[in-house]
């Protein structure tokens, strides 16, 4: 059926039936079209809802992870002789998971430690190349309000970031990336 909407008070239907604007049919078919135009936009945007939930669910970094990811900087802090470090892991949303301070660590470095985690996973990037980018002229970015310092490393576990570790309080930032990115390398389950 087509329908034409012209410059008078007519509107033709078809080629068979004239009505008047406003006339009962007209509106009757002015409700038909509106609800079929909504009945697809809501199939659209039910597809389009059933497509995202069809992709892998997201994946979180679990308690024994964590430890996991602590262990292996530990370990390396220890191969490197560390003077100190507070380790921090947090999930894929940036909330902590688990958090080891070394004997010897200035206690602020937790709270840094954990920060730098926090920046690392939400940004999905080491916080190195916030800071890097922050040097290189970005300073808006020190409003954003997160941690831009280098020593958050993103834990990527089958394909996906699960989380981030970072490091605070050891002989240097380098030391901190260092170790960080022997906690990302661990073995995970």
């Amino acid at each position: 059926m087509t329908v034409i909407v012209q410059n008078s008070k007519m509107v033709k239907i078809s080629n068979t039936m004239r009505v008047r604007k406003g006339s009962s049919h007209t509106k009757n078919l002015e409700m038909k079209i509106i609800k079929i135009i909504t009945g697809l936009f809501i199939t659209a945007i039910t597809l389009v809802a059933a497509a995202a939930n069809a992709q892998s669910p997201q994946k979180n970094i679990t308690l024994e992870s964590a430890k996991a990811v602590v262990a292996e900087v530990v370990k390396y802090a220890k191969s490197v002789n560390a003077p100190g470090g507070a380790i921090a892991v947090v999930d894929n949303g940036g909330n902590l998971v688990y958090l080891e301070r070394l004997d010897g660590t200035f206690a602020a470095a937790s709270e840094v430690a954990t920060k730098k985690a926090n920046t690392s996973a939400l940004f999905k990037a080491p916080s190195s190349k916030l800071e890097n980018s922050i040097n290189g002229g970005r300073g808006a970015l020190i409003t954003v309000g997160h941690t831009f310092l280098q020593g958050g490393i993103p834990i990527i576990f089958e394909g996906q970031v699960i989380g981030a570790v970072g490091v605070s309080g050891s002989a240097s930032a380098q030391q901190d990336e260092d170790m960080a990115n022997a906690g990302a390398k661990a073995t995970l389950k």
